[in-house]
């Protein structure tokens, strides 16, 4: 499926920021499940300097400094991405290994190599395991069972039993108040599954993206109106026996929609950026001098190709002028 991505971000300052320097992660990543065919990030007013690198978790990264007094910033970043069904049959589920081999694979053994995917086993900023999180993972995990099997029942239940209620946290919400309010965004719901995966002993990172969503049947799709989207990716070795593997495969798993797969949920989705939680892939974060108080826009548009091939071959879609501040951008 080819998707156009539009992502736009405003800031807007009062008093004027004097100077500035940002972070983005706004830029979308080749991968099994996507392929990157143009990828674009207009900022105004003009930065003084500006590098694209990839990070350490493979993310494209810009770095860009606004050296200039300015009352707004405008970030739009354009993206086609072209995404791929996923291979793996559902029926082979029960064939994953059990959860408990799965954790073995990731406790220390003299002579055993050691499998990149063992940094994202462990505690992070936003991520911190608790009992709680153990307690409620508990239902799911029941001895011996396949750990495919475990982490989509998690997700399912994660999905059915929290409310999604916007309003209800903000960006520094604890995932364990999360939990105990049965509510939150997608990326609450995505440190909550992340938590409790962690807590038995599993490697899982947290994804953002995008995911095409379909207007009101008879309404023409309205520009800016979607939404960035998080969910998590679990790692299953290739073979838990021999001690020498460090190659597996990522399932993708979103509690927010019920949904999951091979490197992605669907092929309506495309992956932005992929880290151990929030912190590691925030759209956009910086440093300011000046800018006692800011507003944020953001809007988001994905669209299949065919539905809006004039402005994608033409003319963009108005973007809302866009201002930055050491504010994190949070994903719903």
């Amino acid at each position: 499926m080819l998707l156009h991505v539009l992502h736009t971000t405003a800031y807007h300052y009062a008093p004027q920021v004097e100077t500035a320097q940002h972070m983005a992660h706004l830029l979308p990543r080749s991968m099994p499940s996507q392929t990157v065919r143009n990828a674009d990030l207009n900022i105004t007013p003009a930065p003084a300097a500006r590098s694209d690198h990839i990070d350490v978790f493979g993310n494209m990264r810009s770095f860009f400094s606004l050296p200039l007094a300015h009352s707004s910033l405008q970030i739009v970043a354009s993206s086609l991405v072209d995404t791929h069904r996923s291979t793996f049959d559902p029926d082979q589920v029960a064939q994953t290994p059990t959860w408990e081999k799965v954790r073995e694979h990731f406790v220390y053994h003299a002579g055993a190599a050691w499998d990149a995917a063992n940094e994202y086993v462990f505690a992070s900023p936003y991520v911190t395991p608790h009992a709680d999180f153990a307690e409620y993972a508990r239902a799911s995990f029941t001895p011996q069972r396949p750990v495919l099997a475990a982490a989509c029942d998690l997700m399912t239940r994660i999905h059915q039993e929290f409310e999604y209620a916007s309003e209800s946290t903000d960006i520094n919400t604890p995932a364990r108040e999360a939990l105990a309010k049965r509510q939150g965004v997608c990326q609450d719901f995505a440190h909550i599954l992340l938590c409790c995966l962690r807590t038995q002993g599993l490697a899982a990172r947290y994804v953002s993206g995008y995911l095409l969503t379909e207007p009101p049947e008879g309404q023409e799709r309205l520009i800016g109106s979607d939404a960035s989207h998080a969910w998590v990716s679990l790692y299953i070795p290739d073979c838990v026996d021999d001690e020498l593997t460090t190659h597996g495969q990522w399932f993708d798993l979103d509690p927010t929609n019920n949904r999951w797969g091979l490197n992605s949920p669907g092929e309506d989705y495309v992956t932005l950026a992929l880290g151990r939680d929030f912190g590691d892939v925030s759209p956009v974060r910086g440093v300011i001098h000046g800018g006692a108080s800011h507003t944020l826009e953001v809007g988001v548009t994905v669209f299949p190709i065919d539905d809006h091939l004039e402005e994608i071959e033409g003319e963009q879609p108005h973007a809302p002028k866009i201002s930055q501040s050491n504010t994190l951008e949070r994903l719903p």
